[in-house]
């Protein structure tokens, strides 16, 4: 059972503890509400924060937009009738890096649990601002953890300079794929295509 995020502590006296968005929201890190979240904000963000803090191949960054996407197309892949709710979670769930950048996993093990419940109630108030639960159902978490490793060995593999049999074992067995899914999600795309595509996919999933 995952333990629920630990409350808010207050900023010393005089620091500033929110981030200005160009929407003109200002999100506040240990307090934020869902009222100051936009999805604008959210696709700008992820489009130009790097994955592999940008020890990629290509000639641009490979964003967490682009990541988002190769996700959700793994998910749907694997489980073609998976609701809108489902496919809304994992379209977002890096979605707090719009606010606090991609993390290696080295270095978040390194931080530990502070990281982690400031992840937590930034993903809690995005979810709660487009109608998902704050806290997911267990089976949805375990496919977003599974399609998210799987992007992993792929983006590991094709861009990030992993040898196969070091990629299986830090994200699991090779995910199966179409050429299709391979030519489409893993060269990087230039920001502004990112940010195009992630709001896009945003916009036609929460029409339904």
């Amino acid at each position: 059972m995952t333990a629920p995020p630990k409350p808010a502590r207050r900023a010393k006296s005089g620091t500033r503890a929110w981030q200005r968005m160009l929407s003109g929201r200002r999100l506040d890190l240990l307090d934020p509400s869902p009222l100051d979240v936009e999805l604008e904000d959210i696709a700008h963000g992820l489009a130009r924060v790097a994955r592999w803090n940008g020890q990629t191949q290509g000639a641009h960054i490979f964003s967490v937009a682009q990541h988002a996407l190769l996700v959700e197309a793994l998910a749907r892949a694997k489980v073609p009738r998976l609701d809108r709710i489902g496919r809304l979670a994992l379209l977002l769930h890096d979605a707090p890096e719009y606010v606090i950048g991609d993390m290696i996993s080295p270095f978040k093990a390194v931080i530990g649990d502070s990281y982690k419940a400031v992840e937590k109630r930034l993903l809690a108030a995005i979810h709660l601002r487009f109608g998902l639960p704050p806290k997911l159902p267990e089976r949805l978490q375990d496919l977003i953890k599974a399609a998210d490793r799987s992007a992993a060995y792929l983006e590991a593999t094709r861009l990030a300079g992993f040898a196969e049999d070091e990629a299986r074992k830090f994200f699991g067995p090779p995910p199966k794929f179409s050429a299709a899914l391979e030519r489409d999600y893993l060269s990087p795309w230039p920001a502004g295509t990112a940010q195009a595509r992630f709001r896009e996919r945003f916009e036609k999933l929460l029409r339904g």
